[in-house]
């Protein structure tokens, strides 16, 4: 079992030596050494999972409102409804609003979720539950799901294991982090919008003017020094398991997997058009790459849905055509690269909005209902589970909590349901508490 309390392992003078070395970004891709020789000391602890099946989390930042997308309630009032029509969808008898027209159209691929209780109306703990699976708890910090997968399943290629595009999330509470688990299994970031023409990934590209021949020079300059220091040096093992570690941060930079995975150029132009020429499709596209490319676990997060004021204007003009637009392309794309079986797909916000309309044309936090959608690894397409009553108010049936959408997480991606990992202080920690929606197990 891991040791949280490592952190960011450094062995004497041998990192000030090679500071000279760090130019520009290349100082983030030499750290890299020092954070892999925790992860690869971690992982060699850690009984391996069977680690088949990759997961694309989607969090969409702020509480997207059910009344106006997958749960709508035509037949309430209007200061319920809203202004939105409902719409058929590809099942029979089930209805999204008419901003939905795509995810409408697939619904056969997906499973939705409509009776879930989030039982929580505030921001930051909502980030720490739904991406845990546990209540906020100011004793102990729950590690995020990606961060539960790098520890559990470690490396599958050069790329790290648990990957986040975008940084809209909120970590008051812990949301998104590793918690218990170390700084070791924190998510990459990538914080660069993948639609724009000059998309790179600091730390994993080459910064412009750096070339492969020059990186290869230095590690000649690096091994030199090295092999002066290790005369002298009182731990020799130390040293031999760090160069081990920047040949795997070397590595992560030429291998075949990190170039192929980032260059979007390289893809279809026409499915680029499908996924949307947004952000958001943009980054579910390279998520797609990601998993391709061997990583296990991507978080894709989108911000402005926290729809206090001009609930309407945008979920109509920003909010949902980027999602209804990449969502079912991501789905149709997984199946066509044969990704979508061993490829769990979950698109979860922090709440529900109130089912009546406040002053300001927005929808407030509501904590009795809101939806989840899951697709892949499993999850049956087309299947909708649960119900709301007729102003969405509350579950009236099949209603499941934060805890059983983590316990089917957990399920399609491995991991044991009694999994136990020891704290900082030493207290062994369950990770989740809970049983698998039965309808998608």
């Amino acid at each position: 079992m891991s040791n949280p309390s490592r952190g960011i392992v450094t062995t004497g003078h041998a990192v000030s030596r090679r500071s000279f070395l760090q130019i520009g970004t290349l100082g983030g891709l030499l750290s890299w050494p020092l954070f892999l020789k925790t992860l690869s000391a971690t992982a060699s602890e850690t009984p391996t999972a069977a680690g088949k099946t990759s997961c694309i989390y989607i969090w969409t930042h702020g509480g997207t409102s059910h009344h106006d997308t997958l749960d709508p309630k035509p037949t309430a009032p209007v200061s319920v409804k809203g202004p939105f029509a409902a719409i058929d969808t590809a099942l029979p008898g089930v209805q999204f609003s008419e901003i939905c027209p795509r995810l409408a159209q697939e619904a056969g691929r997906f499973g939705l979720l409509r009776s879930w209780n989030p039982m929580n109306g505030s921001h930051g703990t909502a980030d720490a539950w739904c991406m845990s699976g546990r209540k906020f708890n100011p004793a102990i910090t729950y590690p995020c799901y990606g961060s539960v997968i790098s520890q559990q399943q470690g490396f599958k290629s050069a790329l790290p294991p648990f990957v986040q595009l975008g940084n809209s999330l909120d970590r008051r509470f812990g949301g998104g982090v590793s918690g218990v688990l170390g700084l070791e299994h924190m998510p990459f970031e990538i914080d660069s919008d993948p639609s724009s023409k000059d998309f790179t990934v600091r730390d994993i590209s080459l910064p412009k003017g750096i070339q492969a021949d020059r990186v290869s020079r230095r590690t000649n300059v690096l091994a030199t020094l090295d092999a002066l220091q290790k005369q002298a040096d009182l731990q020799p093992s130390e040293f031999a398991a760090l160069d081990e570690n920047y040949k795997t941060a070397f590595n992560m930079l030429t291998a075949p997997e990190t170039k192929r995975a980032f260059r979007l150029d390289t893809e279809d132009p026409r499915l680029r058009d499908r996924y949307g020429r947004t952000r958001f499709g943009q980054s579910l596209l390279l998520a797609r790459r990601l998993v391709q490319s061997g990583v296990r676990f991507v978080t894709v997060t989108d911000p402005g849905w926290d729809t206090h004021t001009n609930n309407f204007e945008a979920l109509q003009k920003s909010r949902m055509p980027p999602i209804d637009t990449a969502l079912p392309e991501l789905l149709i794309d997984l199946e066509e690269q044969g990704l979508l079986a061993s490829t769990l797909v979950v698109w979860m916000t922090d709440f529900g909005r109130t089912p009546k309309i406040n002053s300001a044309s927005g929808r407030d936090h509501w904590a009795s209902a809101g939806f989840v959608v899951m697709a892949g690894a499993g999850i049956p397409g087309g299947s909708v589970v649960g119900a709301t009553d007729d102003q969405g108010e509350r579950a009236t049936r099949s209603e499941y909590t934060t805890d059983s959408v983590a316990a089917t997480i957990y399920a399609k991606l491995g991991l044991p349901l009694d999994l136990v990992v020891t704290a900082p202080d030493g207290r062994p920690v369950r990770l989740i508490e809970g049983h698998p929606i039965r309808e998608w197990a």
